[in-house]
């Protein structure tokens, strides 16, 4: 009886009832598409941290991979401590600051154009893909690579030269540390946002510019496990090994990669 009265009401509001089953179909389909939405962009993240088969990311105490301008220090220790462990294969620094750069030729400090750098080993990176042009070779320390934002924006092409710029010196407004690189390749930084001009060049001469040389600083070691290694249980021993700063696998960057994406739900 209440089932046919409530059929009856329904039918007599047939716009109200057409507006009402409209509005739950669409927030249905909503929610289904945030939930599908966030599920696919975890999977992806997670394809993305394992692009070239680094499991694990070292980085400054409470950070993650280059998430504030923190940076591990005495990186050469740090470095083979982690070479030490048995299961691990593959340990490649990381640089990442801000540099200044124009082309060679180009007078005052008016034509610098600011940029996102990379200090990279070249034998074992995970941070970018070839375009065009040659990749750098290890101990290539007059080598840039550039992203194509970059390359516009200083208006440089593979083989031309390029002056980067570390710091400027606030009392005269000049820089205080210049390296002239020439482009070896433009190429697609795996971790940047769209249109990001982006450089890169060994981790040296990226520390030179960032004034991180003699103080021996990375941002970030990324790390390959071996093969028939458990990744949680050499995560688990680096982080005994080395107290000092954060260990993470990608499972962990996973997990709060979904914590900060809480708005999905709130919104779901």
């Amino acid at each position: 009886m209440d089932l046919r009265r409530g059929l009856r009401n329904l039918g007599r509001h047939p716009l109200r009832t057409a507006l009402s089953v409209a509005g739950i179909a669409v927030a249905s389909a909503m929610l289904l598409d945030m939930v599908m939405l966030r599920g696919g962009l975890e999977v992806s993240f997670a394809e993305l941290l394992l692009n070239r088969g680094f499991q694990v990311r070292v980085t400054p105490k409470g950070t993650l991979p280059m998430d504030s301008e923190a940076t591990i220090g005495d990186a050469t220790a740090v470095a083979a401590t982690l070479a030490a462990e048995p299961a691990v294969e593959v340990v490649a620094p990381v640089v990442a600051t801000s540099v200044h750069a124009r082309r060679s030729g180009a007078p005052g400090a008016d034509s610098l154009a600011t940029l996102f750098g990379y200090g990279i080993d070249p034998a074992h990176q995970a941070l970018y893909e070839l375009e065009r042009g040659r990749d750098l070779a290890p101990g290539d320390s007059a080598g840039l690579l550039v992203s194509a934002a970059a390359a516009q924006a200083l208006g440089a092409e593979v083989g031309d030269t390029v002056t980067l710029v570390g710091r400027l010196d606030p009392q005269v407004a000049r820089p205080a540390v210049e390296r002239r690189l020439v482009v070896r390749a433009v190429v697609r930084w795996l971790y940047d946002y769209k249109d990001q001009p982006s450089v890169g060049t060994l981790v040296p001469v990226m520390q030179h510019l960032a004034w991180q040389q003699e103080t021996d600083r990375v941002s970030v070691f990324i790390v390959k496990v071996r093969d028939g290694h458990d990744v949680n249980a050499t995560v688990a021993a680096l982080r005994t090994r080395l107290p000092a700063v954060s260990v993470n696998g990608v499972d962990d960057l996973v997990r709060t990669f979904r914590e900060r994406m809480v708005y999905f739900r709130q919104l779901a």
